[in-house]
């Protein structure tokens, strides 16, 4: 059986990004998890002492407190900085971008529609920034019953399928009198998304590694099983079952922007070493 990587995958801008500020603030806490990989959140406990805090009034002045990727709540950061705590913030500016768009837009007067999961971290802090609320959906069918403003400003989540988005955008579009439409879809989900969706189509057995609460992960694992029924989502090597790959010929494999490469080449070599 051949293993094939798809062309894009694992850790992205942000991801990297939020991981090298982790690891130069050794001795410092996370306000909730860095990123949505527990085994990676292990390892910079571990190694760089940067443990995980869930709950923001935990902090003390003086302390310090890393913002996670997916960024937080509008008013949590702003007491965190009015506590006195040393506010090292890791939110990727493609989190970031979305949240000045909601803020923006609803002090102009627009109705805020976002599209993504209401209990996700980053819509929790993207909605906070709407300074007249927001609406939250996870799809056309939600948009029916809502009573919008003829203007409205529609975002979505950085890790959110494309093709549902626009599904959004044109129900949207011929109902109101003005529809602006933010493209916030984080260009790496974009081509994780396609590259998956590429291999799936060829692949017997596809593998997609990430963690179990990864959105993007998810949105990975369902364009795979759109194509190839035999797509299993695991965290990592431990979670492989060697039946999947019995008389199977081409092995696909992708992993979520928070699966970090070490996790993704022990799951290689697990295989591979099952295999031969």
């Amino acid at each position: 059986m051949k293993i094939e990587l798809a062309e894009n995958y694992g850790f992205c801008f942000g991801v990297k990004r939020a991981i090298k500020i982790a690891e130069e603030n050794v001795n410092a806490a996370t306000y909730g998890p860095l990123i949505h990989n527990s085994k990676e959140i292990a390892r910079l406990d571990k190694d760089f002492k940067v443990g995980l805090v869930e709950d923001f009034k935990t902090f003390k002045a003086g302390d310090k407190a890393i913002v996670r990727t997916h960024g937080i709540v509008k008013e949590e950061l702003r007491a965190l900085k009015e506590s006195g705590i040393n506010v090292v913030d890791a939110t990727c500016p493609f989190v970031t971008k979305p949240q000045e768009i909601a803020q923006e837009m609803s002090e102009a007067g627009y109705s805020v529609v976002i599209f993504g999961d209401e209990a996700h971290p980053e819509i929790k802090g993207v909605k906070s920034y709407a300074t007249h609320g927001a609406v939250v959906v996870t799809s056309v069918d939600e948009l029916e019953d809502l009573k919008l403003h003829e203007h409205i400003a529609l975002i979505a989540q950085t890790t959110r399928k494309v093709e549902d988005y626009m599904d959004i955008a044109n129900y949207l579009i011929p109902r109101y009198k003005e529809v602006r439409v933010f493209n916030t879809i984080c260009n790496a989900t974009f081509e994780n998304q396609d590259a998956v969706r590429k291999l799936s189509k060829r692949a017997d057995v596809m593998v997609i590694i990430g963690g179990k609460n990864s959105s993007n992960t998810k949105q990975l694992f369902n364009i795979s099983y759109e194509n190839c029924k035999d797509s299993y989502h695991i965290e990592d090597e431990n979670e492989l079952d060697m039946n999947w790959f019995a008389n199977k010929q081409l092995c696909g494999i992708s992993a979520g922007a928070s699966t970090p490469d070490w996790i993704i080449q022990n799951v290689v070599n697990t295989i591979e070493k099952s295999i031969n």
